[in-house]
């Protein structure tokens, strides 16, 4: 489970957004292209693109061709990027696309296509193994039955959950059914946000530089302990939201200073590595960059009271 006070917190931030919406067309497009670059570059490079992220911006905007990289690696961010802007339609148009079977084989069938042809949007026929992971996933012919047992475990859960909580659910799940032979963790990230962009999330973006964690946390959701996998989830959302904020905040008075962990801790009586377990365990407010974690003096203080509280 997600900690009560994370999902608190993520509500009253997304209340925030809601409150300011509709957002200005330039802000809009502004704020998808960051984040178009940002997921399609990540998602790729935990999957072991190559191309760096201004390449991956170079492919994608201008269309070059970077010398020294793999024709799979340029088609892997065009085609990427094109199932992120397939998202984008279906949320500003109000295409209320249904969670099914469908849409999740044409979301792979993007990813893959001119890579692997021959399996785009088609369930895989054969048993895989997935390099550097104990999970096996299941026989082929068990996948068509695991996919719509999930979208039926969808449909049951949809209002009994936080969509946090549920999306972070529903994309191990996928992931560990496995369906495809190429493209599912990207299809699964993909149709994770899909899920929380229909409930007005912004679009969440898994960090490369996050990929160990990641994988660590899928792996102990294999063996049916999900709070990880989770945590990691919400801290992604909350993320994603705190950009949103910053991007739409208006005049330096309403913008938050956030420091580095290191300057944080001055003149307080926590170091900077008990700040760092408090940022990634989600129980100090704190914004991830690269592999930097950054917060702020109210974030702190909020924190403070709250134990005080607790006491």
């Amino acid at each position: 489970m997600i900690p009560e006070a994370i999902l608190k917190r993520i509500d009253q931030k997304l209340s925030v957004i809601k409150a300011k919406r509709p957002l200005s067309a330039s802000l809009v497009q502004k704020l998808k292209e960051q984040f178009s670059l940002e997921l399609t570059y990540n998602s790729n490079a935990i999957e072991g693109n190559r191309l760096t992220l201004k390449e991956t911006y170079l492919v994608i905007q201008d269309g070059l061709t970077v010398k020294g990289k793999s024709l799979r690696d340029h088609l892997e961010a065009k085609n990427h990027n094109k199932a992120v802007h397939f998202l984008y339609d279906l949320i500003e148009h109000n295409k209320k696309h249904t969670l099914g079977e469908h849409l999740i084989r044409s979301l792979q069938h993007l990813v893959v296509k001119e890579i692997e042809d021959g399996e785009a949007g088609r369930y895989r026929q054969g048993n895989v193994l997935i390099t550097g992971s104990s999970h096996r996933p299941p026989e082929a012919y068990e996948v068509p039955n695991l996919m719509r047992d999930l979208l039926n475990w969808i449909k049951k859960n949809e209002k009994k959950k936080h969509p946090v909580e549920l999306a972070a659910l529903v994309h191990h799940k996928l992931v560990n059914i496995h369906p495809f032979t190429d493209g599912n963790g990207r299809t699964a990230r993909l149709f994770m946000n899909l899920m929380l962009m229909q409930k007005g999330y912004p679009m969440v973006v898994i960090l490369k530089n996050d990929r160990k964690k990641y994988y660590r946390a899928l792996e102990k959701a294999d063996r049916g302990k999900t709070d990880d996998i989770e945590k990691f989830i919400a801290q992604a959302v909350e993320r994603s939201i705190n950009i949103y904020i910053r991007a739409i905040q208006s005049g330096a008075s309403a913008k938050e200073k956030l420091v580095r962990l290191s300057e944080l801790a001055k003149g307080t009586r926590y170091s900077e590595k008990y700040l760092n377990l408090l940022s990634r365990s989600g129980k100090l407010e704190a914004h991830k960059e690269g592999r930097v974690w950054l917060s702020s003096k109210r974030a702190l203080e909020e924190y403070i009271q709250r134990r005080e509280r607790k006491r």
